[in-house]
């Protein structure tokens, strides 16, 4: 079914909880093991429908945040799932002390209950009001940033639709649209800093009510971290401090004295990766489309066959539109059993990798469709982004299909941009934990917190430049993440870390990474993210040794390729 066809009905929320509360009841008085397993299967079907109907919603909402009919229902939603939760709760709070339970963890493996005790902990009835007001100040500033109309050279502009002009080869039109991106944020800097605010106390709230000492703990829980801890994250970001920072830091000043510039960078010399101009795709929206269905159609059979159900499915949104959310990512429709992918395609380098990244995630959703529960589809979030960074690098082979002359400009700058990357997303989880630890910062105080981890993390980037906003200590209200699911970023830098492993075993074996990628794709989420990376073999970033030897590896090869002629 195509996803237009998709049908969306509200639920009725009332039935929809005398469903649940009657599954409860039917699980407590199970006589035996099948009776139990009915009603979990039952329940998990269910669980996939009325997934399926807020994820349709919000798919559509993000489409266009302008309309209002789905705007209505996104605000029903945000009311509805808080509601859920407390029927969701006696589920699994009867799942845990199920006579069953044996048999469930023999049949379906114990993770799912270690991922309910996890759940378990974020949540109580006494705090759907915050959920509530959470879901809402989010939606905010969603709506918000796909608000902006930016003025720039006569026309008016989205802030996805400006990227063209702030990575322009022209040094005066890129500074120009830098501060003209960076007015729009100062314009509006009162309401991002209201927003953020509110959620900051709001969450700190919902803590200290569920017993905690502040929001971080409850923000792990949230994430479902099950294999490792706030001193596992502070242990990896040291290590980007003695190995990332000094490479990264190699990178652009390389970078400063190509382009001509002055160094520590700009924000808009920092954008510019060559002086000729960073690496464009070629060819238009559905030309990136076609090369992408000839890089799944040659990797293998099973990426052929999902890249061809995202095309029949018309399952991919990609261009940037007036009112059009920001960003991209991937989802689930659970009941129809195939991913979607939104984008905001701009004639940049990133339109690729929408199409490797985004469908990395949607092919591990497509080879995992059919397992039960639903919950093992995916696996935690930091195991989610191997599977779609690393597919960028699996599509190295076909870049000059991407790109064309620019194919060597892609190749430096791709494998550049994911060393360089790993230090500004460690930045974004330091930054986080400092905020959660002393919520009733001031925004100000906020800003000078993140100017002051820049300067450790970022030393390359200028922050008393002309550009306002940017050069403010402001940049991080741009991160979405940061307002929307806070401590998610750091997962992107375990999973780059991931898969910089599989990069530099594809430069040795691109059969043998292939191999160990599909292994590690084939569990989705039944396993650990630790236990994932053990079982196909690969190494876990909290371990020293990895950021070590991927830097090493990354270094050597930086050092050697061959940029002659490229200016």
């Amino acid at each position: 079914m195509k996803f237009s066809e998709m049908p969306y009905e509200r639920p009725d929320l009332e039935a929809v909880k005398g469903q649940l509360a009657d599954f409860t009841a039917r699980l407590k008085a199970a006589k035996s093991y099948d009776e139990a397993k009915a009603v979990f299967l039952e329940a998990d079907e269910v669980s996939r429908h009325v997934g399926t109907l807020s994820t349709l919603a919000s798919i559509r909402n993000s489409i266009d945040t302008r309309d209002e009919f789905y705007d209505g229902e996104m605000n029903f939603w945000n009311a509805a799932i808080p509601e859920l939760q407390e029927y969701d709760q006696k589920w699994n709070l009867t799942m845990l002390e199920s006579p069953f339970r044996p048999d469930f963890e023999a049949e379906y493996g114990n993770l799912m209950f270690i991922n309910t005790e996890i759940q378990l902990k974020t949540f109580s009835p006494e705090i759907v009001p915050q959920l509530q007001q959470e879901n809402d100040l989010t939606q905010a500033y969603q709506k918000l940033i796909a608000s902006a109309k930016i003025p720039f050279e006569g026309g008016e502009y989205t802030i996805s639709q400006m990227t063209p002009f702030t990575t322009d080869a022209d040094d005066a039109r890129r500074l120009a649209a830098w501060k003209a991106v960076g007015q729009w944020y100062k314009d509006h800097q009162g309401e991002l800093d209201r927003i953020y605010d509110e959620l900051t106390h709001l969450r700190d709230e919902m803590g200290r009510k569920l017993g905690y000492d502040d929001y971080t703990q409850l923000g792990y829980y949230r994430m479902g971290r099950n294999c490792y801890a706030k001193e596992d994250v502070e242990q990896f970001r040291a290590a980007v401090r003695k190995y990332l920072v000094p490479l990264a830091d190699r990178i652009f000043r390389a970078q400063a004295q190509r382009i001509g510039a002055q160094y520590p960078l700009s924000y808009a010399d920092n954008a510019l990766k060559f002086r000729s101009g960073n690496p464009r795709p070629q060819g238009t929206a559905d030309d990136i489309i076609a090369q992408g269905k000839k890089f799944y159609d040659e990797l293998s059979p099973e990426t052929s066959e999902f890249f061809q159900t995202m095309l029949d499915g018309e399952l991919m949104d990609v261009l940037s539109t007036e009112g059009k959310a920001g960003g991209g990512y991937c989802t689930g429709i659970m009941d129809y059993k195939v991913p979607f992918i939104f984008a905001n395609f701009n004639g940049t380098q990133g339109d690729v990798e929408v199409v490797t990244h985004e469908a990395g995630h949607a092919f591990a959703c497509w080879m995992n469709r059919d397992r039960v529960p639903e919950s093992y589809v995916w696996p935690s979030m930091e195991a989610c982004e191997v599977h779609s960074m690393s597919m960028e690098f699996m599509a190295w082979p076909w870049a000059e299909g991407f790109f064309g002359p620019d194919t060597r400009k892609f190749l430096y700058s791709h494998l550049a941009g994911a060393i360089t990357f790993i230090p500004y997303g460690t930045l974004v989880d330091h930054f986080q934990h400092e905020v959660y630890a002393h919520p009733d910062m001031t925004p100000a105080q906020r800003h000078a917190k993140w100017k002051e981890l820049q300067e450790v993390y970022m030393p390359w980037v200028r922050l008393d430049g002309d550009i306002p906003f940017f050069a403010d200590g402001e940049a991080w209200q741009r991160q979405s993440h940061i307002y929307s699911m806070p401590f998610y970023y750091i997962d992107y830098c375990l999973a780059q870390t991931v898969a910089l492993e599989f990069w530099a075993l594809l430069q040795k074996d691109k059969k043998a990474a292939w191999e160990k990628y599909m292994a590690y794709t084939r569990q989705g989420g039944s396993r650990t993210f630790t236990d994932l990376l053990k079982n196909a073999e690969l190494d876990t970033p909290f371990d020293e040794k990895c950021l070590r030897e991927v830097c090493e590896t990354a270094s050597a090869w930086l050092d050697s390729f061959d940029l002659t002629g490229i200016a």
